[in-house]
């Protein structure tokens, strides 16, 4: 049985801890929430709570208790914090689900980017967390059209949920035998939160609404 470590927020977070949770071949030993919680979406401490799982209070990964090896795989959904080389060394192999279609729109805020940059398709992405921002090897990616001239990010949004649902669903029992691949350095782009403020209408979930962390 593979122990496993979950990092993130929000409902999607919560499903794939419900799947590692009911895995025969996985015990779910501790979950790093975002702290604090965002309050629009799914409880993911009020699923450790709920499921007899331990968390880390301060949603810190440093704070993860023990020394050396902390389990053979974690997993990030939208975690909140870039996390070094030290706490990715605790660990057999981290990955990380992004909602964007790496090497493309690595960094923050990868919908309203590409809604931004009127773009026709998204995608979301399994990949290995290295001490770089998005740029680890990808294990799996999904992509999906999307419509600039209707589509506001909270849209979006809930289809990057889904998708991501699916592509973690098709990939966790795959993961011992999938090789992951190199991103192209040639296709990457990132932006910071530093670039969220050139967003104009685009910031928020909606064209009329305030952006959500």
């Amino acid at each position: 049985m593979k122990t496993v470590v979950l990092l993130g927020k929000g409902s999607l977070a919560v499903r794939i801890a419900q799947w590692f949770h009911d895995s025969e071949d996985h015990e779910l030993t501790w979950i790093v929430p975002v702290v604090p919680e965002p309050a629009w979406t799914d409880s993911l401490i009020g699923w450790a709570e709920d499921h007899g799982v331990p968390y880390v209070e301060s949603g810190h990964y440093r704070d993860l208790p023990g020394e050396g090896n902390v389990a053979e795989l974690g997993f990030s959904v939208f975690y909140d914090k870039i996390v070094r080389a030290e706490f990715i060394a605790r660990f057999d192999r981290l990955l990380n689900l992004h909602n964007g279609p790496l090497p493309r729109y690595r960094g923050v805020s990868p919908i309203n980017w590409a809604l931004k940059n009127e773009e026709d398709h998204h995608g979301v992405t399994i990949h290995e967390i290295t001490p770089g921002i998005d740029d680890g090897p990808i294990v799996g990616q999904v992509t999906y059209s999307i419509y600039p001239d209707v589509d506001e990010v909270e849209d979006v949004y809930q289809r990057a949920l889904a998708y991501g649902w699916t592509l973690f669903e098709q990939t966790a029992p795959l993961l011992d035998r999938i090789t992951a691949r190199p991103q192209d350095e040639r296709a990457a782009t990132y932006y910071s939160a530093g670039d969220n403020e050139r967003l104009g209408e685009r910031r928020g979930f909606t064209r009329e609404g305030s952006l959500r962390s």
